[in-house]
């Protein structure tokens, strides 16, 4: 289902009142409930009718796009292993599978938890700091030599909070439970969904497609309205401290503030200037496992130097292959790659101006396929930085608590939906 038949629920009336027929079918948790626009909604508390209402918009459409098996890691897995598997099959994370089993055969909380190919990577290269002989091999080869290090379990990485959540969907769920999951754990990068008959992960749900699903909506008022807005409204700049790196500093370092700050990039600046000159992101550090020269000095090589260098190797190699896979795969779906060749260049960052509206800053993170955007002034200085998750807070609910009417957003949609929040409930309009 794409928005327009939202368009077509909130205003497909012949006289003005909302028809009684035109609401979407309920989803599954919603088939033996009375339909939304019944007299229950005059006593439904506000915050359950808002999630019965957009229960309504189906993340169906972007969950059909993974076609094979996911990798999944067990518990006891070595790091070496789940690296390496990870690499060789070109995925940027995976569910981390707990093999403890009941009497009855069947897993308890079969998934556990969810790991990145770069947590693990990051936090390798942070206890190689002080091994002088963890420099004169390939990564890998660090991995086998060092034991305390490659032979570690993956279930141990726990209590370096290494874990990202593991907060799934089902089939058939709301855009409104991706988005409190998106907006309310700001770690989580994907949302795993589960079929309930083996509890099996079939699939994955990513910010880039709840985005995209978002966008769907521009020309409706109740989108309109929020994005709409300058960014400079709405005080990104106060989600978190800017931390950047300057070109002259080296590649471990840009490493050491990924790792420090579990931040997916951090930017590039000119040390004179302060003007962005690029960006390094936690996506790119499979390079290290490509190139045993990067990793052996990665403590000398400039990090300026290093996206000239990597950014010419990677256009000239998209050029004369294009990986096939991800070249194939709907944009929504390509950040599950390790090797995702649709993301921008290391020295061309995805950029807006205060000014800008936020659905102009949607829209250009779309195009570039980017999980951020650097706020910068006309002479190309950094101000701040905008995620994806950041965006998503916007169209989520600050509360599902009866007496929160849920913000502006969901407040113009109700309204054009011919209902309206009363001390704290939810109303059906007379007419």
């Amino acid at each position: 289902m794409d928005l327009s038949s939202i368009s077509k629920i909130l205003n497909d009336s012949t006289d003005g009142h909302k028809k009684e027929g035109i609401v979407l079918s309920p989803t599954s948790q919603f088939e033996d409930a009375s339909c939304v626009c019944t007299s229950s909604w005059d006593s439904m508390a506000s915050g359950s009718a808002l999630q019965s209402f957009l229960d309504h918009i189906s993340i169906d459409p972007i969950t059909n796009f993974l076609n094979t098996s996911v990798l999944e890691l067990k518990h006891d897995d070595c790091i070496q292993d789940a690296i390496r598997s990870l690499y060789e099959r070109n995925v940027f994370g995976a569910p981390i599978v707990n093999s403890v089993s009941s009497d009855r055969g069947n897993f308890i909380d079969r998934d556990i938890g969810f790991i990145e190919f770069s947590s693990m990577v990051l936090w390798s290269l942070e206890l190689t700091s002080a091994e002088s002989k963890s420099d004169s091999h390939g990564f890998l080869s660090m991995l086998e030599q060092i034991s305390q290090i490659g032979l570690t379990k993956v279930g141990e990485l726990a209590k370096f909070f290494l874990w990202e959540p593991f907060f799934p969907a089902s089939p058939g769920d709301s855009l409104l439970r991706v988005l409190l999951l998106f907006s309310k754990h700001r770690r989580l990068k994907v949302v795993p969904v589960v079929e309930s008959s083996n509890s099996c992960v079939v699939s994955f749900i990513t910010q880039i497609a709840v985005l995209q699903l978002l966008l769907q909506s521009s020309g409706l008022d109740w989108f309109d309205q929020i994005a709409d807005m300058p960014i400079s409204d709405f005080g990104f700049e106060k989600n978190r401290a800017l931390v950047c790196i300057f070109g002259d500093q080296t590649v471990a370092d840009a490493l050491h503030i990924l790792w420090e700050n579990h931040f997916d990039a951090v930017p590039v600046i000119g040390r004179v200037t302060k003007n962005l000159i690029g960006f390094v992101r936690s996506s790119d550090i499979y390079l290290l496992l490509e190139d045993d020269e990067l990793y052996q000095n990665r403590k000398s090589f400039k990090v300026g130097d290093f996206i000239k260098s990597y950014t010419r190797r990677t256009i000239q190699d998209s050029d004369s292959s294009i990986n096939e896979e991800s070249s194939t795969l709907q944009v929504s779906s390509a950040p599950l790659l390790l090797k995702n060749n649709q993301l921008p260049p290391m020295d061309t960052p995805t950029t807006n101006l205060s000014s800008d509206s936020l659905k102009q800053v949607m829209q250009d993170m779309l195009e570039s396929k980017s999980e951020c955007s650097f706020m910068v002034t006309e002479s190309g200085q950094l101000q701040s930085v905008i995620t994806l998750t950041d965006i998503m807070s916007k169209f989520s609910p600050p509360s599902m608590d009866a007496t929160i009417d849920g913000g502006g957003f969901f407040q113009s949609a109700l309204e054009q939906s011919g209902c309206h929040v009363e001390d704290g409930v939810m109303v059906r309009d007379k007419h």
